[in-house]
């Protein structure tokens, strides 16, 4: 007889997803090998799956969801599912980051989360810890479904000169990621400014920080160190940081200045322009 790896659905959001998919296949009378060729994976991927050891995908779930009649169940538990994989330190800036109305980010020498390609979040995460590489990357990169919703955050992002010529992942890796900073460049929603190195001394020699703001509650400023997360919501420290910020953003080019310099940058330090 083969054993069958029984789920506990609450014990997890992945635990739930593979619960899910699992019933949904066998009422459907699928086995895994079956449900494979339908949607073009594996079956073995999706026993994986089913037993909470591999991460779905959005396009896994979609074509699951469509498979099996679920009526989009796989594709609205994936957000939780994703998220519950962030380290614990920061499912609370995800959750942050879903419920902010605005979001200012001022980053030294790197580009922030919600606007970096994969490879250049693979190569990031991969710096140091290269398990689960794939898994983590994915996880990442499903925090910019946000920008994407029909009433996304309004996002300001100053990055310091540096962050353009720190080659991270290599010159086409880069290439590409600067190549998605200038897509945003007629995007309202999303600002992106470069704050050059003639800007010298400025109000965020401390180091990079976040700063979220929501319709009904009341800011918080996101500090990082290494393997831990620091919100607050300090009144003292809310307006410090926003007082920073916008002493930040006069130093910083102009939004049009700045999509210049990316793209120079980009033509001469990574190759030819593509866009």
């Amino acid at each position: 007889m083969v054993h069958i790896n029984v789920l506990d659905p609450s014990a997890s959001p992945l635990d739930y997803y593979g619960y899910e998919l699992r019933r949904y296949r066998e009422a459907g009378g699928l086995t895994q090998k079956q449900l494979g060729a339908i949607i073009s994976y594996t079956g073995s991927l999706i026993g994986q799956i089913e037993t909470a050891r591999k991460l779905p995908t959005a396009d896994f779930s979609e074509r699951a969801d469509a498979a099996l009649g679920t009526g989009g169940l796989l594709s609205r538990l994936l957000p939780l599912v994703l998220r519950s994989q962030l380290p614990a330190w920061f499912q609370q800036v995800a959750e942050l980051e879903s419920r902010a109305t605005e979001i200012c980010t001022f980053q030294t020498h790197m580009v922030h989360g919600l606007l970096q390609t994969q490879g250049y979040a693979r190569a990031v995460l991969g710096a140091v810890d290269p398990d689960n590489l794939d898994d983590r990357t994915a996880v990442r990169i499903a925090r910019q479904r946000i920008l994407g919703r029909a009433n996304p955050p309004v996002l300001w992002a100053i990055l310091g000169e540096a962050a353009l010529n720190q080659e991270i992942g290599g010159a086409s890796v880069m290439r590409e990621q600067l190549e998605r900073l200038l897509s945003y460049e007629h995007v309202p929603q999303t600002n992106i400014q470069v704050l050059p190195y003639g800007a010298g001394a400025h109000a965020g020699l401390q180091g990079s920080f976040n700063l979220y703001r929501f319709s009904d509650d009341p800011a918080i400023v996101y500090t990082e160190g290494y393997g831990m997360g620091h919100p607050t919501a300090n009144p003292e420290t809310v307006r410090d940081c926003s007082l920073r910020y916008d002493h930040l953003q006069a130093a910083a080019l102009s939004l049009r200045d700045s999509a210049e310099l990316i793209r120079r940058v980009m033509e001469e330090r990574y190759g030819e322009q593509r866009l």
